[in-house]
């Protein structure tokens, strides 16, 4: 799986999932297509949703300041080379396992877990 690191905020620092916001008009499916060829350089074909996660950023009056909705999905490579835009730093190809050495963002593992699961069903 393709693992990378964000290098802006939200989430600085942290390695999680390529990907980024829909745009109106926009499907969930051709947003995903659409964020990981601008942020990757890779064409990839959707194969199932893996799974959510919300994230919260409060600020300190406890007020939400931002409210993302995470929608992770199992995708195949169809071509390309990795070539990261600005908005992350690093990248890796791991194994679910190897994702346990990095600092991620929160319930990533569980996402992965989940896609794994998709990919194997999709067969």
């Amino acid at each position: 799986m393709l693992i990378v690191r964000r290098a802006s905020s939200p989430m600085l620092g942290l390695y999680t999932l390529p990907g980024g916001v829909v745009e109106a008009g926009e499907t969930l499916e051709e947003a995903l297509k659409r964020e990981i060829e601008e942020e990757t350089a890779l064409k990839i074909e959707s194969v199932a949703l893996a799974g959510y996660r919300d994230a919260i950023f409060r600020d300190k009056e406890n007020r939400v300041e931002r409210h993302f909705v995470i929608m992770a999905f199992a995708a195949r490579l169809i071509s390309g080379e990795v070539k990261l835009n600005e908005e992350l730093h690093d990248f890796h190809w791991l194994t679910p396992r190897e994702l346990k050495t990095l600092k991620t963002t929160e319930g990533l593992g569980e996402i992965v877990d989940a896609a794994f699961t998709r990919m194997a069903e999709a067969k």
